[in-house]
């Protein structure tokens, strides 16, 4: 089985209740949603994930074992996959390699129309459709992202964690005006936490 790998690399995560956490990210190429500003997300998608390159699944687990620095125990470090959309390719065969050969949490970033194979951790969604268009049910956490002037989340899916995240501009820069509205939404919305894209500001991937 080969998956289509549109980059790979060693970080930290930078959003939500795992942030601060060490990583191996895992890009799947494509994906089956187009966000624009205009569409019902609000915001461009900033990611490139067109391109990529074949793996077989145990040469992707092997290359992904690489990336950790040495001494780092891989049962300390997670594997989110990402994407585009992961669940386009990621299967149980996958996780299952990854898991045997003793990474830790595996964990993966879905917009929340595909189903979940067995095998995940944790799930981190971020809904970019109407809400009756997803197929998840329920997830580890949930984060939308809000411009000025969108309104509070209604979600289908239910979470242990809700996250409200302000638009990254192309330069990767939050405007102030997002940023206080959204610290407004969640001043009022007491379920809801704020949370940013921390990794930029902290200058890594």
């Amino acid at each position: 089985m080969s998956y289509r790998i549109n980059e790979t690399f060693f970080s930290l995560q930078g959003e939500g209740a795992r942030a601060g956490s060490v990583n191996v990210f895992v890009r799947f190429a494509g994906c089956n949603l187009q966000c624009t500003k205009d569409g019902p997300e609000g915001f461009d998608c900033d990611t490139e994930f067109t391109s990529g390159v074949d793996y077989e699944g145990d040469v992707l687990v092997e290359h992904c074992a690489e990336l950790v620095p040495a001494g780092q125990a891989l049962h300390d470090v997670g594997v989110i996959f990402t994407g585009g959309e992961p669940l386009l390719q990621l299967d149980e065969i996958l996780l299952a390699g990854f898991k045997a050969f003793g990474f830790g949490e595996l964990c993966v970033e879905t917009n929340g129309t595909r189903e979940i194979p067995p095998g995940i951790d944790w799930i981190s969604c971020s809904p970019k459709t109407a809400e009756h268009a997803l197929k998840l049910k329920d997830a580890d956490e949930l984060r939308y992202v809000r411009r000025a002037g969108m309104g509070i989340p209604r979600p289908s899916v239910s979470a242990d964690y809700y996250y409200i995240s302000p638009a990254f501009q192309a330069d990767g820069h939050v405007l102030r005006e997002d940023l206080d509205y959204c610290v407004k939404l969640v001043q009022h919305n007491p379920r809801w936490r704020l949370s940013v894209q921390q990794h930029k500001l902290w200058g890594v991937r």
